[in-house]
Parts: structure tokens; sequence; C-alpha cells
């Protein structure tokens, strides 16, 4: 008996392995990947204005400074709006709640930072390893008062306690902060084309998993929303 294409397709769909069924797991869901895709252009944009803002090659190179500030200031407004967004997700939820909570291992991985030791056995982690939480932790507070002196500066006056030249001096030395944290940032994701495959399709592979995220192992393969094993009680 002959098949027609179109069941030949649907027997191809039927029969096609799922990810979580071929030595993958879900890491991210779609609103946690919108979200971090839509902060990190909203980043980019603020830091690249910003540069050709205050680099003087790149002013005279770029030119339209009126345009370079109105997308600064409102790519800098904006910026808190996938975040927010994403507060309707359970899953984004969940990982903020993983992101806020430090465990023993966590203490371990810092540790052996500190000593350069490479190895998985002696980083343990969540979900997210120790490094990943003080980033979110760090990256959310410079943002806050990035947002807070760019305000100062564009409504002058608002605070007559704080001087725009002091809103500026501080939105200057943290955007350079800023600028080497996201190089860093993205130093270590280029290294690590597995973690960059989670945020870009949601899944990673369960021996990645199981070696740098060892503490993080989803009961469901379908759901990897739930806990941290081994959290409870040791948050500090």
């Amino acid at each position: 008996m002959t098949s027609t294409d179109g069941s030949t397709a649907r027997t191809a769909t039927a029969t096609a392995p799922r990810p979580e069924r071929s030595g993958r797991v879900r890491r991210f869901s779609r609103a946690e990947r919108l979200v971090h895709r839509a902060t990190g252009w909203l980043m980019l944009l603020c830091v690249g204005t910003a540069a050709c803002l205050y680099l003087a090659p790149l002013a005279q190179l770029v030119g339209r400074r009126h345009l370079l500030v109105t997308v600064h200031e409102w790519s800098g407004v904006l910026l808190p709006l996938p975040f927010l967004l994403g507060l309707a997700s359970p899953a984004f939820r969940t990982d903020l709640r993983r992101l806020n909570r430090f465990a023993a291992y966590d203490r371990e991985w810092l540790r052996a930072v500190r000593r350069r030791l490479t190895e998985p056995r002696a980083r343990p982690a969540g979900k997210f390893n120790a490094g990943q939480k003080i980033y979110a932790g760090w990256i959310a507070g410079a943002v806050l008062v990035m947002m807070a002196t760019g305000l100062l500066m564009w409504f002058t006056g608002v605070l007559p306690t704080i001087s725009r030249t002091s809103a500026i001096f501080v939105h200057d030395v943290l955007a350079w902060g800023i600028a080497a944290v996201l190089i860093g940032h993205m130093r270590r994701a280029y290294r690590d084309p597995e973690a960059r495959l989670g945020m870009r399709t949601g899944f990673v592979g369960r021996d990645w998993a199981r070696t740098w995220h060892r503490h993080w192992t989803p009961e469901d393969p379908q759901d990897a929303r739930g806990p941290d094993p081994g959290d409870a009680g040791r948050a500090g």
C-alpha cells in the first residue's frame, strides 16, 4: 500500500523524538527566554548609545546627538518592562526565587573560584551557580541606580538636595562598571555553548546539567521548574 505525502509527514512528526526524550531537559520557558532577549537588546541600546554620546571619536563618527539622547533615555526607561511583564510567568517567578536564594553549595562554588579550581565536582551548583546569582543581583541593583540618576539628570530639580553634577558622576562611573560586567557576562556565555543553547532553545543536555548543575535535576524532564533539591533550610 502506498502512502501519501501528507501521511508521511504526519508519521514523521509523530515518531520524531521530543527534546526531553533525547537526552535533553527543559531549562528555560519561552517567557524567560523572551525576557532575557528583550532585556539584553535594551541594555545593548543603552550601552551603545552611551558610548556614542561620551566617547568623542564615536560621537564624531555617528553624529545625530539628539536622536542618540532620545534612544538612550527611552531604552533606559523601558529596561525594567520585560522584567515586569515576565512576572506573569510562573516559571520566571520560580527562577527569581532561585536566584535570590544562597545555599551551602553556593559558598563552596565561590571558594572553588577563589582557589581557581575548575573541575565540575569542585563547583557544585543548582539551576544557577553562585556567580550567576551574584551577577543577577548586582545588575538589578545597578539598573535601578542608573534609572534613578538618569531621571534626576532628565528632570532637573526634582530632588533639590541632589545636584545634577552628583547624579552625572554616579551615572557615568556606574555605566563603566556595567559595561565591564556585561563584557564578562558575554565572555562567559561565549565559552559555554550549552548554556547559550539553553537560552536559545530552552533545552540543555542532561549530561551537562548533571555535570555543572548537579543540585538541579528535574524529576520530570518536561518540567524543569521545581525547587532546587537541597535548597530548603540551607539558605543564608
